[in-house]
């Protein structure tokens, strides 16, 4: 029987969960209503499953599994949650989680992906992210856009003319298929191509 610590702090998402993987022949053996709580209890239970809410208190969902990666890193961490934005599912592999599942999964479906993924726990569970590939100059001109630096000041920032600036701009908007600077650095951090506050 496969035993399992449910992080989410709504109590009600939690109680259902919980009944709903039980009648499934699954042992829960904690809850938790914030990152912190997930972390010890997991300490504590040495649970074989860990499914972890993305936003919480205390420590979100993605510092919290990292930290129980660290701590105890038997356990197989799935995220659950109702953001898929690419930046979010590559900041989940980053931190070490091997599934990220939607919170609208029915309880059966869920029931067999557990199974399935502590089967094949080396299995790419995480969602494919198609994420353009910019070059470095453009990386560098992307990172100074988001400052809000003007494309003069961008092109003495990095040694270049201003035109040169405009022809780097054109490429990234071409790329990120968008028309404008607000645009390219929303674009840019959806898709994880800006480090992201608290990523």
């Amino acid at each position: 029987m496969l035993r399992i610590v449910i992080a989410d702090d709504h109590p009600l998402f939690r109680m259902g969960l919980k009944y709903a993987l039980s009648a499934q022949g699954f042992d829960v053996v904690a809850e938790a209503e914030d990152g912190r709580a997930a972390v010890t209890v997991c300490q504590e239970t040495r649970p074989d499953v860990v499914l972890l809410d993305i936003k919480m208190p205390q420590l979100d969902g993605l510092e919290a599994c990292q930290l129980i990666k660290d701590s105890y890193s038997p356990a197989i961490v799935i995220m659950l949650s109702t953001f898929d934005e690419p930046a979010i599912i590559g900041a989940a592999k980053r931190a070490g989680a091997t599934a990220y599942l939607s919170k609208e999964t029915d309880p059966a479906t869920l029931a067999g992906l557990l199974r399935d993924i502590v089967k094949n726990p080396d299995k790419n569970w995480l969602p494919s992210v198609d994420v353009p590939q910019l070059t470095p100059r453009e990386t560098e001109v992307l990172a100074l856009l988001a400052q809000g630096q003007t494309n003069k000041a961008i092109a003495k920032r990095l040694g270049v003319s201003p035109e040169t600036v405009k022809d780097h701009l054109t490429g990234i908007y071409r790329k990120l298929e968008v028309r404008d600077r607000l645009s390219a650095v929303r674009e840019a951090q959806s898709l994880g191509l800006l480090r992201l506050e608290g990523a």
